[in-house]
């Protein structure tokens, strides 16, 4: 198991000179992620937040809420480690423009993706649990994300409900039109 400090109740930080994740690691993260009520947990491999490459390790439970947000001036990158998800790309208004199913290298989905920098983005977890490795440009500061205002903030849980029900409705509908290689109505919400 690694050596890591607990900085939150969600957030730890290696605390070895090489750092190096094994399943052992993983697995302390999925039993840590049951005890979250954000059902998130995350290894950070970097050792502050000023660091200029910050990479993670992120255990999400399937009922996390991911708002939507994007980041000014800085580039994401997921690489996925265990589980399926969509990572959902959306417009200033909340529309889906992009719907990428994601999962570990053997399932036949993508299993890594590019987020740029200033686009609205989320994640649908459709697994129990999803595990990927982050990796984006620091150092970190709140301001540098932007979350979107159309959708409802993580303390209200039967907004989020209904956000949930609808953002999932209109990827599922997203995700059957391109399989048919119709484009998504870009005016549909």
């Amino acid at each position: 198991m690694i050596r890591a400090k607990a900085i939150s109740a969600d957030v730890y930080v290696a605390d070895e000179p090489i750092v190096k994740v094994g399943r052992s690691a993983v697995q302390f993260l999925k039993e840590r992620v049951l005890e979250s009520g954000r059902k998130r947990v995350r290894l950070c491999a970097h050792k502050d937040i000023a660091d200029r490459l910050q990479e993670m390790i992120i255990v999400f439970g399937k009922s996390s809420y991911i708002r939507p947000s994007r980041h000014i001036g800085k580039e994401e990158s997921v690489h996925i480690i265990e589980g399926v998800a969509e990572f959902v790309f959306l417009d200033g208004d909340g529309r889906v423009t992009d719907a990428i199913p994601l999962g570990a290298f053997n399932s036949g989905r993508e299993f890594y993706c590019r987020t740029p920098e200033s686009v609205y983005h989320t994640l649908i977890i459709r697994s129990d649990i999803f595990v990927v490795q982050e990796t984006t440009q620091g150092p970190f500061r709140r301001s540098d994300t932007t979350f979107a205002p159309w959708a409802p903030e993580d303390t209200d849980a039967m907004a989020v409900g209904r956000y949930m029900a609808q953002l999932t409705g209109a990827v599922d509908e997203f995700l059957r039109l391109k399989t048919q290689g119709i484009q998504a109505n870009p005016n549909a919400r």
